[in-house]
């Protein structure tokens, strides 16, 4: 499966455009994770079925927007954060086997690396350059998370054009293609990082809960845990579409 590399344009969609966006991180053995952001091969296999059987398909972020501005709903956002070398051997097989794609947000600055900024572990190895080039072969979109995980509103501002500017064009590099989309690490953004994201020539960015700046630049996601069953999925599905309610927005369909 090709990955759709046709020109994104979503900076004119309104906010009640946004889909439901499902933030995964490992994939790997769950019971050493203090932080709740590892989820098994089943877990991942018994979710992606859990979302079919519901009619929603899960894509890459591209894919979303693109499908959304052109009317067509049906869809799920997924995306797998920090670049975890296990995404080749675990994520990837259930993922083709869905036939879903995703969007895997990297550390170019970190090849081979590990998550040294969590300091509870377990440490995790990161993809190297050609595992991110595994990555795109296999029809998945590449996206930036910055150059070495760090809270871009705590940086200068020579740091942030490195993990902004930087990091895009070392994915450039890697895969021979401009990614589309940023994801903030630790989900933080403010106004300065989100215009150097702009600045940078990112069509879409990640974030968790960004609050007043919600846009095509600051999407917000759903963190989704090896407890997320089917219960928990359709809670948390609701509490999205709450969200946009209570904002004022009308809501486009179950796959919103």
């Amino acid at each position: 499966m090709a990955a759709d590399t046709s020109p994104l344009q979503v900076r004119t969609l309104p906010i009640r455009s946004q889909a439901w966006i499902l933030t995964y991180h490992s994939v790997n053995d769950p019971t050493q994770d203090p932080y709740g952001i590892t989820v098994s091969a089943d877990r991942l296999d018994e979710q992606l079925t859990w979302l079919r059987r519901r009619g929603l398909s899960g894509v890459g972020i591209a894919a979303l927007l693109r499908a959304r501005a052109a009317g067509k709903r049906g869809l799920v956002g997924l995306t797998f954060d920090d670049g975890y070398a296990d995404f080749v051997d675990e994520a990837l097989p259930v993922l083709l086997a869905h036939g879903a794609t995703a969007t895997v947000f990297v550390l170019p600055g970190l090849p081979g690396g590990s998550n040294d900024w969590d300091p509870l572990g377990p440490r995790r190895p990161l993809l190297t350059d050609e595992g991110i080039r595994t990555v795109a072969a296999a029809g998945m979109e590449v996206g930036s998370h910055g150059m070495f995980h760090r809270d871009l509103t705590e940086l200068g501002d020579d740091e942030l054009l490195r993990e902004t500017h930087g990091s895009r064009e070392a994915l450039h590099r890697i895969v021979r293609q401009l990614p589309a989309g940023f994801c903030y690490p630790y989900g933080t953004v403010d106004r300065r990082v989100l215009e150097s994201v702009r600045q940078a020539g990112y069509a879409y960015a990640c974030a968790l809960a960004p609050g007043a700046l919600s846009g095509p630049l600051a999407l917000a996601r759903t963190h989704v845990s090896h407890a997320d069953r089917g219960a928990r999925l359709r809670a948390k599905q609701v509490r999205h579409r709450l969200r946009y309610r209570r904002a004022g927005a009308a809501w486009p369909g179950d796959a919103g």
